[in-house]
């Protein structure tokens, strides 16, 4: 019964098609936007939370933060990146309306095959492209995808490695300058002093805290 129903449901036409998906990358676009918003938000609170940590002398939390913002400036190009991919499907479907008003069908597009396909590999992304391409693939416009390269494709998380060059940039354009105001006589001093159970408590609220930012970092980033 349900096949026959399916059978008797009118298809959509060629340019009703391109209309909904062009309808459903801007929207898709416009979620990566946000997500790059609340990225560069929670990244401000980090900034801060690196220059306390350098007026206590906590080098080493600095360090970790910074070394959240060079992920989560990674995160942002890519997002970008995956953005302008967008767009460019968008316009190549745009393309393809016109052409489908002419011929009645749509044709292959050898463009946005290949775009869908770098989109799958995108973290952020990939599930929804999953979507467009089952839905492209059945339309016509694309060419079918083995099962086994869209998993590698939802798999393949192509992030670099934090190399130490760059959270050192990174630290140093945000806490260099509070961190060389800290007089040397009480760096030493702190460096030298034995730790007291006050200290221990203190610094088991820091990393606390420091876990809590990064799993807010971590949150916007997915």
């Amino acid at each position: 019964m349900e096949k026959m129903k399916s059978l008797l449901k009118p298809k959509p036409n060629p340019q009703q098609l391109l209309k909904d998906w062009q309808r459903r990358l801007r929207n898709e676009g416009r979620n990566i936007e946000r997500q790059i918003r609340d990225i560069q938000r929670e990244e401000k609170n980090v900034q801060k939370s690196i220059k306390e940590a350098a007026k206590r002398n906590d080098m080493g939390s600095a360090k970790s933060l910074a070394k959240e913002i060079v992920r989560s400036r990674k995160t942002v190009e890519r997002l970008n990146e995956n953005k302008a991919q967008l767009n460019s499907v968008s316009m190549h479907l745009g393309e393809s309306v016109a052409v489908a008003r002419t011929i009645g069908h749509l044709s292959k597009s050898a463009e946005v095959m290949k775009i869908v396909n770098n989109l799958l590999k995108a973290p952020e992304i990939a599930v929804t492209m999953q979507q467009f391409s089952r839905e492209m693939t059945k339309a016509g416009l694309i060419e079918e995808m083995m099962n086994d390269a869209m998993d590698d494709a939802l798999d393949a998380e192509d992030i670099e490695e934090e190399t130490e060059e760059e959270i050192e940039k990174v630290l140093t354009a945000i806490a260099g300058e509070t961190a060389a105001q800290l007089p040397e006589a009480i760096r030493k001093h702190k460096l030298k002093q034995p730790s007291t159970s006050e200290d221990a408590e203190e610094n088991a609220d820091d990393e606390e805290e420091l876990e809590e930012m990064r799993a807010r970092l971590a949150s916007v980033r997915s």
